[in-house]
């Protein structure tokens, strides 16, 4: 029993290939994806042999299962390549928080504004708090006008995703970036690259000069 339940957990992990495969006859698919038909699976070992491919069970469930000829080794390689990829692609939305004054003066607002477009450049989301301070706290409107001149300002790169609320002392906004933070990490990469590029050449340049 113990055997049986370990052949179970292996398959599940990785389909079977070549003399692994112990069933009387296979549906056999070539290496283009074309239907050879149900051949033994002697047979479709020695088709794998001479071809110098792996005979790989991709269907084990059907009746009989399914099998493909293929370069196993590569096709691992290959799906490890994808895996790596999308994990790297996968990079996860932070919600940063930045917060103002009921009272900002310009300068103040400009250097925090400069903020959340640096956060939204980078693909994370923003919160927006305003903190209200004693009687201000009866002045909602004022709150509403600051955040709506906000989400105006940086309307390029973002968008409202949840509107202004009142919180007690505080009233809150996000605001979602337009581009995902995957697209913009490749797009500071490739900034980061051209202007490696931009310092080489300038260094080569004055080397050049100086021959």
């Amino acid at each position: 029993m113990a055997e049986t339940t370990t052949q179970k957990e292996h398959s599940i992990s990785e389909p079977r290939i070549n003399e692994r495969i112990r069933v009387p006859e296979v549906r056999l698919v070539g290496p283009d994806g074309e239907q050879v038909g149900v051949v033994r699976v002697e047979d479709a070992l020695r088709v794998a042999q001479d071809a110098d491919l792996d005979l790989v069970e991709v269907a084990p469930n059907a009746r009989p299962p399914v099998a493909r000829l293929m370069d196993y080794g590569k096709y691992k390689y290959e799906s490890a390549m994808k895996a790596r990829d999308a994990r790297r692609n996968q990079a996860n939305t932070v919600l940063k928080e930045i917060r103002f004054r009921l009272k900002i003066d310009a300068h103040d607002y400009e250097t925090k504004k400069g903020h959340v477009e640096r956060f939204l450049k980078g693909g994370d989301k923003v919160k927006v708090m305003i903190m209200f301070r004693g009687r201000e706290q009866s002045r909602p409107e004022m709150g509403m006008r600051l955040l709506q001149r906000l989400a105006e300002d940086v309307s390029e790169l973002g968008s409202v995703e949840s509107a202004p609320r009142q919180d007690g002392r505080n009233m809150t906004m996000v605001i979602g970036p337009h581009r995902k933070k995957a697209e913009a990490k490749n797009e500071q990469r490739k900034r980061r690259d051209e202007e490696r590029a931009a310092r080489r050449a300038e260094k080569a340049e004055r080397d050049e000069a100086k021959a």
